[in-house]
């Protein structure tokens, strides 16, 4: 985080009306990353109504503004989180980690003591990004030309 916490800023759950919404901020915050992977990083290309519906996608907004989202799935034994996306206006002051914290606190809420995420590993600063908010690299793959770093993080129920 930058200098103070981000203040003003409230969470809510996404319902079906908000797929829309969740489609254009994932795809502004995922844009840069077209260019150093030669394609679009597959949170660009998902299906934003199943999401809202299957999954847990959990708004955040700055005032009335939308800035970022959180979209977990419960996978039984772990939260998977799969995607945080920051609209570029809030990148890098203090929101994503504010994404990743409630989504501890919504895998607690689940009775769920283990955060896993992927991501690519030409994305540098989004590896490194985890790694300070406590992930782990668990392995690394072979993925459409490049290569998938899988990450994990134990969370306690306290």
């Amino acid at each position: 985080m930058t200098q103070s916490e981000p203040t003003n800023v409230s969470i809510r759950r996404a319902g079906a009306s908000d797929a829309d919404r969740v489609r254009t901020l994932t795809r502004s915050s995922y844009a840069k990353w077209i260019a150093v992977i030669g394609r679009e990083p597959l949170p660009m290309v998902a299906a934003y109504e199943r999401a809202v519906r299957d999954h847990i996608v959990d708004l955040m907004f700055v005032g009335t503004e939308l800035a970022g989202l959180v979209e977990t799935v419960n996978e039984g034994d772990h939260l998977l989180i799969e995607s945080v996306a920051i609209g570029p206006a809030f990148q890098r002051k203090g929101y994503g980690g504010l994404l990743v914290a409630h989504a501890e606190q919504v895998a607690r809420s689940l009775q769920l003591t283990e955060l896993r995420l992927y991501t690519n590993a030409q994305f540098i600063g989004n590896v490194d990004f985890y790694r300070r908010h406590g992930f782990a690299v668990d392995r690394e793959e072979p993925f459409k030309g490049g290569i998938t770093v899988y990450m994990s993080k134990r969370v306690g129920l306290a």
